[in-house]
């Protein structure tokens, strides 16, 4: 240990910003995450002024792989990282966004992309899909639980330049913000190029047939998953959402069954790291999640400002 560190203080940052008896430590490696991250980008296009931004300040056309791994490895590493490493990631992410600017075609004006409004719709689009996507696709989440995760994913906000009390910390508080804020979203170019993408990315001429076989089987599912409204606003009908829940859960089998043999295949950095440092007990799984009969609001400040 490094002279001048305290030992309590070398633990806490190796247990990371979440910690590996938290609700987020479990979820963020269920197999259901790579539906929930596309359904979350069908959901963040919706916004005009967002969307507009990310088109904008990057190579999304050129490669849009690369925002999506980018996306993914910032998620991995506030997760799983030590609280050192998610922190810097934070500190990176502010960094960038702090410069960059986007220009409304309409009425000219330059804005920010660090706007407090914009981070809150990327955030909650984000977290939000993710607990609507587990939930549906058969993770054991109470209603206590779920409203622990999104408390516990006010850390993740704080990261990237929000408050804590910016961003909903319950299960009501987001289904009111996302009440609150759909009149503010409306189909765009921009979310036109992202539903194309996602929809058929362009891959090597030697992986088309996976695509069309596979992913595009995961881009439908992702879309069944959204809420009727936003469909309505992409004006494509898709799969049925009485679909989505059984083809999620059943996803999560077939997916859930293979992992260990993925994991041992190709692990995780960042689970493989984390489980380095904290011992093989910690690798996350559904039967590690907290045991919580009622989650006071006590309980979820502290977790939350932990």
């Amino acid at each position: 240990m490094p002279v001048g560190v305290p030992q309590q203080s070398r633990e806490s940052d190796e247990v990371g910003l979440f910690g590996p008896d938290s609700v987020t430590w479990q979820l963020h490696a269920d197999p259901v995450m790579w539906v929930a991250g596309v359904r979350a980008l069908y959901l963040q296009a919706l916004h005009p002024r967002a969307v507009r931004a990310v088109v904008q300040n990057s190579d999304f056309r050129k490669d849009p792989w690369g925002r999506l791994i980018r996306t993914a490895d910032f998620v991995g590493v506030t997760t799983y990282g030590t609280r050192t490493d998610a922190e810097r990631a934070g500190a990176r992410v502010r960094r960038i966004h702090n410069a960059l600017r986007a220009v409304d075609p309409v009425t000219e004006q330059t804005y920010r992309i660090d706007e407090p409004e914009l981070l809150r719709w990327i955030h909650c689009a984000e977290v939000g899909s993710y607990l609507s996507v587990a939930r549906r696709a058969g993770f054991p989440f109470t209603d206590e639980l779920a409203d622990l995760y999104l408390a516990e994913q006010r850390r993740s906000a704080e990261l990237v330049g929000l408050a804590a009390d910016e961003v909903p910390g319950s299960s009501g508080e987001m289904k009111r913000y996302f009440t609150q804020i759909r009149p503010e979203l409306a189909m765009s170019d921009e979310a036109g190029s992202v539903f194309d993408f996602l929809r058929r990315p362009p891959v090597p001429f030697v992986l088309v047939l996976g695509r069309e076989m596979l992913w595009r089987q995961v881009a439908e599912l992702a879309y069944a998953a959204l809420p009727p409204w936003a469909k309505e606003l992409y004006g494509y009908r898709g799969l049925p959402s009485a679909v989505a829940g059984p083809g999620l859960k059943g996803l999560r089998r077939v997916v859930g069954a293979a992992t260990p043999v993925i994991r041992m295949v190709y692990p995780s950095p960042h689970i493989r790291g984390a489980m380095e440092r904290l011992g093989p007990e910690v690798e996350p799984s559904a039967a590690r999640l907290p045991r919580v009969g009622a989650v006071t609001q006590a309980t979820v400040a502290e977790s939350a400002n932990k």
